[in-house]
């Protein structure tokens, strides 16, 4: 039955000139933030937004930092996320990636560590006071949906970054760059977490990595991928030789995750859309916003000529039922799904 309804479908559009409405619409997509990704956006180096930052100082359980952020207040808040650099290093090594990241559409915190030397643990503290203390006493605290949260570091903040999850689990994801793996084993974590490594990584091996990743429960949506030609340090690379490419993957992976936007999977499942500067690649494909099953394929079909949509008449889903024309609103009844 459905076979002979869904041919009717496709003929019934054609004869009536309905079009596919996206249900990536602000209703159904309520955080998607700028315009519709396409590869060349996806790859460049600024996104649609400008940005703006402000210091951090001292204090609230840190050593201070910087908080980048989009100035446009016209379309809500944004998620964030706090980075906490790598052992012996300041965040002004990493200071490339907090605009970028910002200019795609979120606020992102540059950590000071209290101490340079101070191991997972006490990073895993000091991002998750930055994180508090962005939501309820940063001056762009308005800005900021404390309900999309993330934490990601290099080496060992990205061990923090692993810590802080496990502590958290509320956190929309954990991104860990070339990071120390406390005990090389994953299996307390609950949050979407991604490792990226250096193919010639010395320091955090791709072996250790893999030992790592693969201790992540299947239940968790994970992914690795692996950084082209570069050593330990490309989170600090400025976008130079491949680091690029792990900005570029860090981005659609925040907007699955932190932002749940829909449009966004298809470039990372069911391989990356763009591989340039990736050398290897694994995911628990599907990927999707809370969670590894993605949503449904689901679209309005809208008449061109009428701009109302195609509606299953009084919400029926008996045989029979009557399709009609109806002032789009986003009910069940005019949901489609390809099949």
């Amino acid at each position: 039955m459905w076979r002979r309804f869904r041919g009717a479908l496709a003929v019934l559009g054609v004869v009536l000139g309905l079009a596919p409405v996206s249900s990536a619409v602000a209703a159904d997509n309520p955080y998607q933030r700028g315009p519709d990704p396409t590869p060349a956006s996806i790859a460049a180096d600024h996104g649609p937004f400008a940005t703006a930052q402000t210091t951090i100082p001292k204090g609230n359980g840190l050593g201070g930092g910087i908080v980048y952020y989009p100035t446009d207040t016209s379309q809500g808040t944004f998620g964030a996320i706090a980075i906490a650099p790598g052992y012996g290093t300041e965040w002004r090594w990493y200071g490339w990636l907090g605009p970028r990241l910002a200019s795609f559409g979120f606020v992102v915190v540059g950590i000071e560590t209290n101490s340079l030397s101070d191991y997972a643990d006490a990073r895993a503290d000091q991002l998750l006071a930055a994180l508090d203390w962005l939501v309820t006493s940063s001056p762009v605290r308005d800005r900021v949906d404390r309900t999309r949260l993330a934490v990601g570091g290099h080496s060992m903040g990205g061990g923090g970054a692993l810590v802080a999850a496990t502590r958290r689990p509320s956190l929309r994801s954990a991104v860990g760059m070339a990071p120390y793996v406390p005990d090389g084993i994953l299996r307390g974590t609950s949050v979407p977490t991604i490792l990226f490594g250096g193919q010639a990584d010395t320091t955090v091996t791709p072996a250790y990595l893999a030992s790592a990743y693969a201790t992540i429960p299947a239940t968790v949506p994970r992914a690795y991928p692996e950084i082209a030609g570069e050593g330990h340090g490309f989170a600090a690379g400025g976008g130079g030789g491949n680091s690029g490419a792990f900005a570029r993957v860090m981005m659609v992976w925040l907007k699955v995750f932190v932002d749940a936007d829909t449009r966004y999977p298809p470039f990372l499942c069911p391989t990356l859309s763009n591989t340039s500067g990736i050398s290897k690649y694994q995911a628990s494909c599907p990927l999707g916003p809370g969670g590894t099953i993605p949503p449904p394929d689901t679209s309005r079909l809208a008449n061109a000529n009428a701009g109302r949509c195609l509606d299953a008449s009084g919400a029926g889903t008996a045989n029979g039922t009557k399709v009609i024309l109806w002032t789009c609103n986003h009910g069940a009844n005019q949901q489609w799904n390809r099949t």
